[in-house]
């Protein structure tokens, strides 16, 4: 539509919105919420069919006082908490698809590097997995119980350990995404290639089926995190590369934000995965049903969560705001 016509049609609205922002009405944590989330859908609306105009300039000013009253008190109630699961990290998850998308299809086709590696090298899995790993599953194997390596340490050892290792991961698939994304595209890569030889070295010694059905138990939440705590660390690069209409300091401080509440969101899906794999997984002759009822339900919490709920939200708040 014309400029004219976007002005005249949310002109009212935004008037509203000043006011919210002046203390001259009252407001409530959710309205603030859908009130950014509106703003953000304005912004980027102005940014796209009018670029470098005065609406576009006045409508960013809007969305930064705005996400500094959401952010300025630091004392989070339990209401707080609340709205942050069920609409914050949403609705922030659905602002970042694309960068979701990218870290997915990183770790795919690093995936499918390491798989193919594997079939056409028989070093490439020793060099990947190391000779001691190696070797002592092929022991296992050997001995009729290729998963034994997940029934050797005791589940509470396991569990903590397992967890922390898993949210460093994160972090660091997070935080090297200073290096301009390309840090966090790289963690994606090795742990990808990494997963790839590992399945292909199961398909080798005719063990595939077991592996499938043992290891994603955990893996489907423990990857899956991993993936998009990539897209958490591609988020804070990509803010310094392409910061907009902000400074580059102030995209990159928004982009840093943002990224973190994305890997503050994992922790509950890496403290599950962790348990699953600590206390779960090592019963390796658990039913098939049950294996792939906790395999598929995992990934559908994913799909559901990150994927699906985010655009649902995202779609009621433009219905509501009759954009």
């Amino acid at each position: 539509m014309r400029e004219i016509v976007f002005i005249k049609k949310n002109k009212e609205k935004w008037l509203q919105y000043e006011e919210m922002l002046n203390g001259k009405s009252t407001i409530s944590a959710d309205e603030l919420s859908e009130l950014y989330v509106q703003l953000i859908n304005d912004l980027s609306y102005a940014k796209t069919f009018y670029p470098g105009s005065s609406v576009a300039e006045y409508l960013n000013t809007l969305a930064a006082q705005t996400h500094h009253l959401i952010y300025k008190n630091k004392k989070e109630s339990s209401k707080r908490i609340i709205s942050f699961w069920k609409t914050e990290l949403p609705l922030l998850m659905y602002d970042v698809r694309k960068y979701l998308y990218i870290s997915f299809i990183v770790f795919t086709l690093s995936f499918l590097i390491g798989w193919i590696s594997s079939a056409y090298d028989d070093s490439f899995v020793r060099l990947i997995l190391g000779d001691y790993y190696v070797n002592m599953t092929i022991e296992n194997i050997e001995k009729g119980d290729p998963m034994a390596v997940y029934k050797e340490e005791k589940e509470l050892n396991m569990f903590f350990g397992i967890t922390l290792n898993n949210i460093m991961v994160s972090f660091y698939a997070f935080i090297l995404g200073i290096f301009f994304s390309f840090g966090s595209i790289w963690i994606m890569l090795s742990n990808g290639i990494m997963l790839g030889s590992f399945m292909y070295f199961f398909k080798q010694y005719n063990v595939f089926t077991d592996a499938l059905k043992t290891v994603w138990i955990h893996g489907t939440l423990e990857i899956s995190a991993i993936i998009i705590a990539g897209c958490a660390g591609i988020v804070m690069g990509s803010s310094f590369i392409f910061p907009g209409t902000y400074s580059r300091m102030k995209a990159f401080s928004k982009g840093a934000l943002r990224g973190v509440k994305i890997i503050t969101g994992l922790i509950p899906v890496f403290i599950l995965a962790g348990f699953l794999e600590s206390f779960v997984t090592r019963y390796t002759e658990m039913p098939l049903w049950l294996s792939l009822f906790i395999i598929f339900g995992s990934l559908t919490f994913i799909i559901w969560y990150f994927i699906i709920y985010p655009k649902h939200l995202h779609q009621k708040f433009i219905k509501n705001g009759n954009l």
